[in-house]
């Protein structure tokens, strides 16, 4: 494998244009090829897999930066929510979690593979086999009543709610 460590490191340099991505990025298809390289029938080949597996992961890193850009704070400072110190103190992870546990599965399931799985909203339609606007709309809905539960406001309207199937 050490003969493939460079030229697979170079052409992700030059996919990436920045040493510290491409280095990740070539640490990251040897740790898919340790996971998955048994797969590989034929040992002639593994070249082309090293080489096709990272351009796929430099492509998957790039659509996760577009869906996720960074900025940093003192540029988008006026664009963020206004929340009381007390509110940031009694938000954490585990209330989040509560609160998606209170919400009605239909609602549920395309949050969870939206925010946590990062799912697409096609991919989202494919796996729940909904149409894609169904998808759009229960994300929506279940984003304000996810953020109405855990701001404090509306609980029981909320369990009230959550108990009605939408369809």
């Amino acid at each position: 494998m050490n003969a493939y460590y460079r030229p697979l490191y170079q052409f992700a340099l030059s996919l990436t244009h920045d040493e510290a991505e491409a280095s990740d990025m070539t640490q990251q298809t040897f740790y898919i090829w340790a996971a998955r390289g048994y797969q590989l029938r034929d040992g002639t080949k593994a070249r082309t897999w090293l080489f096709t597996t990272l351009h796929r992961e430099v492509l998957q890193t790039r659509r996760g930066h577009r869906r996720f850009p960074h900025y940093p704070l003192d540029e988008v400072s006026d664009e963020l929510p206004c929340i009381s110190p007390a509110t940031g103190d009694r938000l954490d992870a585990l209330s989040v979690l509560q609160a998606l546990r209170q919400l009605h599965v239909s609602y549920q399931a395309p949050l969870v593979l939206f925010y946590l799985g990062e799912h697409s909203y096609k991919e989202i339609a494919e796996i729940l086999d909904l149409p894609i606007g169904t998808v759009q709309s229960r994300i929506a809905r279940g984003k304000i009543q996810l953020q109405r539960m855990v701001s404090g406001g509306a609980v029981s309207a909320m369990s009230a709610s959550a108990a009605v199937d939408p369809k």
